[in-house]
């Protein structure tokens, strides 16, 4: 198989692949090698962090040499095809660096409008969310599944999922807690695992702030093609970040988005 002839989806998976053979003799062990990004709080980054997506660049180098690379580490390159791979090492550090195995790579193409294809990665239990145009599955130790959203369109019985609990601004905790007022269950800190279960159609919605492209890019696509639908609080595109709602259905979207949109960003 050339440079040529191989598809995007199996670039996505040698980009996991490569993600997942660097990342994992990290994963629980002493030598993380963290360090602070943000000197106003605590934003850690590891050396499996950085590690991780030089060897995903690795594989654009050689396979996609033309195409754009936005990754949270070392930043945003374009290219010539004007196609952009939307790269998190690992996305949710922080759990990461407590053992916790909820933390994913997240892989997205972005063409035009928004991404056309995207991946979570959860290395540690080995499962795998793919998300394309017409094509959503999950692999995993339970063998292979197709992704489907659950039809939950009452506030009342969704489940509901946020990584903190203070979601961002006062502003933003204000929208997330108008809507948590009003479902089921609310769970917190599963970063982007949160939104691989949507998709697989364990939960109902995903509310979070302050995102950045590369948190959000690979979601998108994977939420999609299971059916479901992610937006901005104004129920406009997410994929540039910021403020998101991810939801099981129209109905659950509208319910969500009535109660956020007061807290929207302009």
């Amino acid at each position: 198989m050339t440079r040529d002839t191989i598809s995007d989806i199996d670039v996505a998976h040698r980009l996991a692949d490569a993600a997942r053979a660097v990342i994992l003799p990290y994963f629980r062990q002493a030598r993380l090698g963290t360090e602070n990004k943000d000197a106003a709080g605590f934003d850690p980054v590891t050396l499996a962090d950085r590690a991780a997506e030089r060897a995903m660049r690795d594989v654009l180098a050689d396979l996609r040499p033309d195409d754009g690379i936005w990754g949270e580490e070392f930043g945003r390159s374009e290219g010539p095809s004007g196609r952009m791979w939307v790269l998190d090492p690992i996305d949710g550090t922080r759990g990461f660096i407590s053992g916790t195995p909820t933390w994913g790579v997240l892989i997205a193409l972005t063409e035009g409008a928004g991404p056309v294809l995207g991946m979570i990665d959860q290395p540690y239990i080995a499962e795998r969310f793919f998300g394309a145009k017409g094509e959503g599955w999950c692999v995993g130790p339970q063998g292979r599944s197709a992704l489907r959203v659950r039809d939950t369109r009452d506030l009342a019985q969704a489940t509901l999922f946020t990584t903190f609990p203070e979601v961002g601004t006062p502003g933003d905790r204000a929208g997330f807690d108008a809507v948590a007022a009003r479902v089921r269950l609310v769970r917190y800190g599963m970063d982007c695992y949160a939104y691989a279960l949507l998709a697989a159609g364990q939960v109902d919605l995903v509310i979070e702030a302050g995102l950045n492209a590369y948190d959000i890019q690979a979601p998108v696509a994977v939420i999609e093609a299971a059916g479901g639908i992610v937006t901005d609080w104004r129920g406009g595109p997410a994929h540039m970040g910021g403020q998101a709602v991810a939801a099981a259905s129209p109905a659950l979207h509208r319910a969500a988005l009535d109660l956020l949109r007061p807290f929207a960003n302009p």
